[in-house]
């Protein structure tokens, strides 16, 4: 598929807090990853996101079952898995990824939301 694992912009209105994630915040930004059990691209995200998080100082890495949080990925709009939330250090949702990413595509969607909670304007990708 050739959306697959794109990451896109996403409307900065929706936010994520540590109670909903089960997990504090990363200090500058957080990567949330929708999983199921049986996905194999899962396992592969699980490693980018976990290396592209011990590479970038304050990112933090949190990996939900979406079998379990049913009302997260209904409300998120979650349609398959893996499905990559970027967030910025407020918790807004600020870039999305349906499929597994590229890892420098993670990398780049990052300093998006870096940018965009210091600057608060929406960022270009």
């Amino acid at each position: 598929m050739r959306t697959d694992g794109r990451v896109r912009d996403r409307d900065p209105g929706d936010r994520l807090g540590a109670a909903e994630l089960g997990a504090e915040l990363g200090e500058r930004a957080t990567l949330v990853q929708f999983s199921t059990a049986f996905c194999q691209p899962c396992r592969a995200t699980r490693r980018i996101l976990a290396d592209v998080s011990a590479m970038v100082p304050g990112v933090a890495h949190v990996e939900i079952d979406a079998e379990s949080r049913l009302d997260l990925v209904r409300r998120l709009d979650v349609m398959r898995t893996p499905t990559v939330f970027v967030l910025d250090a407020r918790g807004a949702i600020v870039r999305k990824a349906a499929g597994q990413p590229r890892k420098a595509d993670v990398l780049a969607a990052l300093g998006g939301a870096v940018s965009h909670d210091s600057s608060h304007k929406p960022d270009d990708m």
